[in-house]
């Protein structure tokens, strides 16, 4: 578990610094650690803000889109809760996938194409050579499930860390 004295609030943190969003959970801010072109997996040091290397991208699977996180989220119990099949939130950030820079109307629906690649990485980025799989998707939610998730998430950070804004 995150210890929270070990984090700084006087400098700049792209977790503890800024906002999860203007009108969350319908809308949010984004931290983006990759890319679709990195070939490396970055994340942001928890106690520090920097981005650090993570570890290489072991596969030829390159993140579907920009991934990070969402500010002053924290995936703890109310988001294991969330997440069938979970023994427990991991201790991070509420990752996310930004799949557009503009909106997209709840009459677009994403391609399947686009949604299998997704679940394939996510499914495969943490794997080493001869590993069994560590990470299962789930299922596919709406945006009801999602903003649920991050009201927990938010929440979660909340009971951690105590709100920050």
């Amino acid at each position: 578990m995150a210890d929270p004295s070990s984090y700084s609030r006087w400098r700049p943190h792209p977790w503890h610094g800024l906002e999860p969003g203007p009108n969350a959970p319908r809308i949010v801010n984004a931290y983006i650690e990759i890319t679709p072109f990195d070939l490396m997996k970055y994340e942001v040091d928890k106690a520090s803000g920097y981005l650090r290397v993570d570890r290489p991208q072991r596969t030829s699977s390159q993140p579907p889109s920009l991934y990070g996180f969402i500010p002053q989220t924290y995936c703890g119990e109310r988001v294991r809760l969330l997440a069938e099949g979970c023994e427990r939130g991991d201790g991070d950030p509420l990752d996310i996938c930004v799949i557009s820079e503009r909106p997209i109307n709840h009459s677009e629906v994403l391609p399947a194409a686009l949604l299998e690649r997704i679940e394939h990485y996510f499914s495969t980025y943490k794997l080493g050579p001869d590993e069994p799989p560590k990470i299962q998707v789930a299922g596919r939610y709406g945006f009801a499930a999602a903003a649920a998730v991050i009201r927990a998430a938010i929440e979660d950070y909340a009971e951690m860390f105590g709100r920050m804004g």
